[in-house]
């Protein structure tokens, strides 16, 4: 039997063994008659022991420290229905207990509990924390080192390293070629302006030859009537 599962219920003497929980309540075992039943939560209240404190002078201590003093002293258990024996025993088994908040109804309970304890051979002792799992570290990855090159790799990446060197020659060929583009921009604008020119010129000279052609076609005319009287006067 484990002190984890003990358990106190109000209204009830003694102790109690918890076998199963329910919604509605709980099954428990007394540990004097060792009878078992059913207790309603809704009459009755449950205490675990290993949540009980105990006012003392400094700070609360548990209902577990109370009882190994009460294990390690050589005093007799005193009576339960001597307040003043029980005030006695525990000035001398726990002195740092505060007697002002801590009644007489309270020490007999610790008393008849502890013997009730003993009676059935269970441990008192508060159950250990669970250790939370640790993670295992998983070690870094060591940086490989790139593996050497073959001299062939080596004697390839000399033999591009003077072609890339040419680069700027080509650079400077492109530099050179600027100062014809720019004599060339002059030429282009002066032939653009003759075209203009010639598109211009090109109405008056059609209007010159149209002119030229009736004045031809008048002459024509003249001349043959000029030369009909010439042949009769002969």
């Amino acid at each position: 039997m484990e002190y984890e599962k003990i358990v106190s219920v109000t209204g009830l003497p003694g102790l109690y063994e918890l076998v199963s929980s329910k919604s509605d309540g709980a099954i428990v075992r007394s540990l004097e008659d060792k009878t078992t039943r059913f207790v309603s939560s809704r009459i009755h209240n449950f205490s675990h022991l290993e949540s009980i404190e105990v006012y003392t002078t400094r700070e609360n201590v548990n209902l577990v420290e109370v009882f190994k003093a009460m294990g390690n002293s050589s005093e007799n258990l005193p009576d339960e229905k001597d307040n003043n024996a029980l005030r006695k025993y525990f000035e001398k088994v726990y002195p740092d207990l505060d007697f002002e908040r801590v009644y007489a109804s309270d020490m007999k309970k610790m008393v008849k509990w502890y013997g009730i304890l003993k009676s059935n051979n269970i441990e008192i002792k508060l159950r250990e924390p669970e250790e939370e799992p640790v993670e295992a570290q998983q070690p870094e990855p060591e940086e490989k080192e790139a593996p050497a090159k073959p001299k062939k790799a080596e004697k390839a990446e000399k033999a591009e390293a003077p072609a890339k060197a040419e680069k700027p020659v080509k650079a400077a060929s492109e530099k050179e070629k600027e100062p014809a583009k720019k004599a060339a921009k002059p030429a282009a604008k002066s032939a653009a302006k003759k075209e203009k020119e010639e598109k211009k010129e090109a109405p008056k000279k059609k209007a010159a030859s149209k002119a030229a052609k009736t004045e031809a076609k008048k002459e024509t005319p003249a001349k043959k009537k000029a030369a009909a009287k010439k042949s009769t006067k002969k």
